[in-house]
């Protein structure tokens, strides 16, 4: 049975039950999720042929601590960067280094900044130069799998009613959903209750209720949906070694909808790809 708890007074660990936020939480991820979306609104000047990401990790790290926030994936688990950059075939979780991006590559950055003890969370595609039309198709279709499971959040339907937007929309653009990774309440904690699936049923999942606060942040791929992890332990890639996209928002169900936390202040939701 599903427990909805009031987060003024829950425990600060994942205990399994679903927090229910009120406006001085809706408040604190507004300003950490505007932090998080005016980075990634920066990277779109910097993300071209020959920079490294490393050089966009760096960024990440130095743009936070100017603003007096914290990237969450620092030290998170082992995990040793500021940020996760997955180019091409890397569904996500890509480690930065020092090899170059190339002209045609589609790299996917995903940012959390933990702001006063507010976790932003986000995620954004860039194409790398002039990228091959289907890189761009891909890309168009999993930014519209993200809006259409966004325009499912709704107080009173349960969560499956976002991953049976985002797979409907997906498999009728000839595209595969990943099955192995999936949304997550945020929050006061980085990784809460309940997972978001992008596939499945709208009679599936919990009910959604005014005050939670959510991740929705599809992963798709050109191919089939099957993945491997690398011996990295964090790298995970499309088996079959085709394109894979992922874009990310952070939502807060509100009494009528949802608010969007992580919207791009100068509208580059989308970056390189025209509306």
């Amino acid at each position: 049975m599903v427990t909805y708890l009031d987060a003024d007074t829950a425990p600060l660990r994942n205990t399994g039950q679903i927090r229910l936020y009120g406006e001085e939480g809706f408040e604190g991820m507004r300003k950490a999720c505007h932090l998080t979306a005016s980075c990634l609104d920066e990277l779109a000047d910097i993300v071209r042929p020959g920079v490294t990401t490393d050089a966009i990790d760096r960024f990440v790290l130095e743009f936070g601590m100017d603003h007096g926030a914290v990237p969450a994936t620092l030290n998170y688990r082992g995990y040793t960067k500021s940020t996760c950059t997955s180019i091409n075939h890397v569904v996500c979780h890509g480690i930065p280094d020092a090899k170059p991006l190339k002209e045609g590559d589609i790299v996917n950055i995903d940012v959390t900044y933990v702001l006063d003890g507010w976790h932003g969370d986000s995620s954004r595609m860039y194409p790398v130069g002039q990228v091959k039309r289907a890189g761009e198709r891909l890309l168009e279709v999993t930014h519209e799998c993200l809006m259409r499971g966004v325009a499912a959040v709704r107080p009173g339907a349960r969560t499956g009613a976002i991953g049976a937007a985002i797979q409907a929309y997906a498999e009728a653009q000839r595209c595969s959903v990943v099955r192995d990774f999936c949304g997550h309440g945020v929050g006061l904690l980085f990784h809460d209750a309940p997972n978001i699936l992008h596939y499945g049923s709208p009679s599936e999942g919990v009910e959604m209720r005014p005050g939670m606060i959510f991740t929705i942040e599809p992963m798709i791929n050109l191919g089939r949906p099957h993945v491997k992890v690398l011996s990295d332990g964090w790298t995970a890639v499309t088996r079959d070694r085709s394109l894979s996209a992922q874009y990310e928002h952070t939502v807060g169900v509100t009494e009528d909808g949802c608010e969007v936390f992580t919207l791009s202040p100068a509208g580059l939701d989308r970056p390189g790809i025209a509306s």
